[in-house]
């Protein structure tokens, strides 16, 4: 799934480019997760604003309002001047006088929702439970160890649920926590103060890393430009089950939770 690195390395791949042109047609393929919730026509004839992020989801200005999107499960936005004929999974184009933002998804997961702003419903409903940005002031130790008081959730699962920090998809939650050097497994409201220091610090690291290396391309995920990442391989841990530590040299062990794959090192990581 493409995660805060991807989205945002997808966002600068269009932004500057899109920003003050003019919607001349609008296609709908295939439904997505939800429907666009106007008239496609009504975007024709409108001015693009500047793209902005939250957490996993892309806004775009269009005239008086704008567009929320949402990559899913496999989904990518491709921006370019000459679009090819839409394929199978092409379910939605933006056709402007610069060119045409399209959006391919082979799982339909993904979704474009027309909002009168983005702190307006149904916006605001899509994006009122997310967590800080790891790259905000606000995010820091000593944030994330009162949003942890209490909880008995594991700490891998903590960073996951994206309500105390967007980005920390599952690669970077691995790796993030392998920085660290906290056990995946953790009860996340025994983390203490320093080790909570010692985490947010790595999730903005490991963050910025992906960012520098265009995300991580395990299927499908290609940015604005057809280009894919790179991040996964680069990591430490995540994907290199049985494979030595790099910095001790024991096996990495692969564990589930919830249903979510988990790499970590048995001895370089401390409960």
């Amino acid at each position: 799934m493409p995660e805060l690195p991807e989205v945002e390395t997808t966002r600068r791949g269009f932004a500057e480019r899109i920003e003050g042109a003019t919607v001349t047609a609008v296609r709908l393929g295939k439904p997505l997760r939800w429907p666009l919730g106007c008239d496609a026509a009504r975007l024709v004839g409108q001015r693009i604003g500047h793209a902005a992020r939250r957490g996993k989801y892309l806004w775009l200005p269009v005239g008086e309002g704008g567009l929320l999107m949402h990559l899913g499960m496999s989904g990518s936005l491709a921006f370019g001047a000459h679009a090819a004929e839409p394929g199978a999974y092409d379910h939605f184009d933006l056709a402007t006088d610069r060119g045409t933002l399209r959006l391919t998804d082979p799982r339909r997961f993904g979704a474009v929702v027309w909002s009168p702003a983005l702190d307006a419903d149904p916006a605001r409903k899509l994006v009122a439970g997310l967590g800080l940005e790891p790259f905000d002031a606000a995010f820091g130790g000593a944030h994330l160890h009162r949003a942890l008081r209490g909880r008995r959730v594991a700490i891998k699962q903590a960073l996951l649920a994206g309500d105390i920090v967007v980005g920390a998809g599952n690669i970077y939650a691995c790796e993030a926590l392998f920085m660290a050097g906290i056990d995946p497994r953790t009860p996340a409201g025994r983390i203490s103060r320093p080790r909570c220091d010692r985490l947010a610090d790595a999730v903005r690291r490991i963050l910025a890393q992906a960012l520098e290396l265009g995300g991580s391309t395990l299927r499908d995920f290609r940015d604005a430009h057809g280009m894919a990442g790179s991040f996964q391989d680069r990591a430490a841990v995540y994907g290199r089950a049985g494979q030595p530590c790099p910095v001790c040299a024991t096996p990495v062990r692969r564990i589930v939770q919830a249903q979510r794959s988990t790499f970590f090192c048995p001895r370089c990581q401390k409960r």
